[in-house]
Formats: C-alpha cells, structure tokens, sequence
C-alpha cells in the first residue's frame, strides 16, 4: 500500500524543519499528529430516531470508517434530553486514515467552501490542537446533496502532542492548513 502524501510531507520535510524552528533536541518530542476525531451532535435525535442513522451513514461515507453514537451524559429538560439518550455521533481516525482525512480536508474541502480566506488562528487551543466547525456536510465531495434529509454542522478536531499553541500553529502551518493572514 502506498503512503499517504501528507504522511510522507511530514516525515520527509515537516518533521526536521519543525525540530530545527522550535529548536528541539529529542525527535520524539516534535510535535506530529495524533488523531482526528468528527462529530456531530443531533439534539432532534431526542424525537427523531431515524435521524442518527441517516448521520451515521454520511460520516461513514465522510471518513472512511464506521461512526459511533454518542450519548448524553446527564438529563436537560429544556431540551427534552434525559442521561443516556442517543444525541449524536462521532468517528476517530488515527493512523493512515487520518492522513487520508487531513490530505481531502486541506487539498479538497477548503477550497469549496464559500468566501474562503482561510482559518482563523483561534481555531488552534492552548494545547496545540485544532477544531474547525463546518456549517454543512455537503462541503465533503462524497456527499451528494440529492441524498442527505437535511444540512447539518459538524465539527472536525485535530489532536496533536504539540506542547503549546505557538508549537500546534507552526505543525498546522507546515503541513498546509491554511490561516488567514
């Protein structure tokens, strides 16, 4: 199986720049990817059963990989949630998947969103991880907007064992992600 194209960017040119900017002396402390996680909440799950199953499909489609379904931690009666009901789902992609995943995110979907200048820097947290909120779905080309119920949001996180924001920003920077300037 050939390597991934990000994976191999990272290894071949990233990793020792990144060392040598953040002046690193151990190679296991550079800051690399760890995992990437999708997920969307469906508060109308809490009336709609059909719903999860219609979101699962499509973030199986999205990421390669069988979603799971996530449920409430603790009863909200504004809401109409009680503890233990089926709100939402996610995926974690780690490994080749994740690579395949970041390589479509950064090279495909990016660039068709609408007005895009690129990402905000607060999307990078204090531990140098990323989160991206997406409006809809139907930015991921293996979405085909004759079959989805309805567009609904989902938020994309980036896991690193970067040590601090500045250390997460330049990982993100050199692998592509676009920020705004």
């Amino acid at each position: 199986m050939a390597t991934n194209r990000l994976k191999e960017h990272y290894n071949k040119e990233v990793k020792d720049k990144l060392q040598a900017e953040l002046k690193i002396d151990n190679v296991m402390a550079t800051p690399r990817l760890l995992k990437v996680v999708i997920n969307v909440g469906a508060g109308e799950a809490a009336t709609n059963k059909n719903v999860l199953d219609k979101i699962q499909e499509q973030i199986g489609w999205i990421s390669g990989q069988k979603p799971v379904v996530t449920k409430a931690r603790k009863s909200v009666a504004a809401f109409k949630i009680r503890k233990d009901l089926a709100i939402g789902v996610k995926v974690t992609l780690r490994g080749e998947k994740m690579y395949v995943f970041l390589d479509k995110l950064i090279g495909i979907v990016m660039p068709r969103i609408r007005d895009f200048r690129g990402i905000s820097e607060s999307t990078v947290d204090q531990s140098g991880n990323m989160n991206i909120g997406f409006n809809e779905q139907t930015i991921f080309p293996e979405i085909e907007f004759d079959k989805i119920d309805r567009i609904r949001g989902l938020q994309v996180t980036v896991v690193t064992n970067a040590k601090n924001r500045e250390q997460g920003r330049k990982l993100f920077e050199m692998i592509g992600v676009p920020f705004k300037k």
